[in-house]
């Protein structure tokens, strides 16, 4: 199995034929820190794997820029909406570091469509996967302390806070910078 089918099949599912076909669409492409694979308000005509490196996603909201995730090797990174449904993306993605990333272009998803007779099921598992990801983060929010949401990102992504800009993992957190940096010194971590 190549680094692509064992990184896709938790999303997909699949044969192991399926998952190689699957893998013949995806190119392996670089992308340098500060270089964007998608930007907000055009249409997302590629959906990307992370293989190394670090991106994010954010939007802007009254002129301040709002991270919603932080996507690190085995990450999917797309606007959802934009690749599925065709309407512009609410979410520009920008390279953090250097990246290389599995990336898949709309055109040859379609010939998924076309290769894979059910194709259908195994995008429904894909879309399922990223909507049951995004209720996790929700509930995560609606039920956690700013501090227990911190604790939890730290000790799932210890090594993130070396390599990623504060103000990110606080906006994505849902906090301040400043609230941010009282709970580091609060908690010692």
């Amino acid at each position: 199995m190549t680094e692509i089918e064992k990184y896709i099949k938790p999303y997909f599912g699949g044969t192991v034929e399926e998952l190689k076909l699957i893998d013949s669409f995806f190119k392996l492409v670089a992308l340098e820190k500060g270089s964007f694979f998608q930007k907000e308000g055009r249409y997302a005509d590629k959906l990307g794997f992370v293989k190394t490196g670090i991106l994010r996603e954010y939007t802007s909201v009254n002129n301040k820029e709002v991270t919603k995730w932080i996507a690190t090797k085995s990450s999917f990174v797309v606007d959802i909406s934009s690749f599925i449904f065709r309407q512009p993306a609410k979410w520009s993605l920008q390279a953090i570091t250097d990246c290389e990333l599995y990336v898949l272009e709309q055109a040859d998803y379609r010939k998924i469509k076309e290769a894979i007779p059910d194709w259908e099921d195994l995008e429904s598992k894909f879309i399922a996967k990223c909507f049951n990801i995004l209720e996790d983060r929700v509930m995560m929010h609606l039920s956690m302390s700013a501090e227990e949401r911190y604790l939890h990102f730290f000790n799932a992504n210890k090594e993130l806070f070396n390599q990623v800009p504060l103000q990110y993992i606080a906006s994505m957190l849902g906090m301040t910078p400043e609230t941010l940096s009282r709970l580091r010194n609060r908690t010692g971590v």
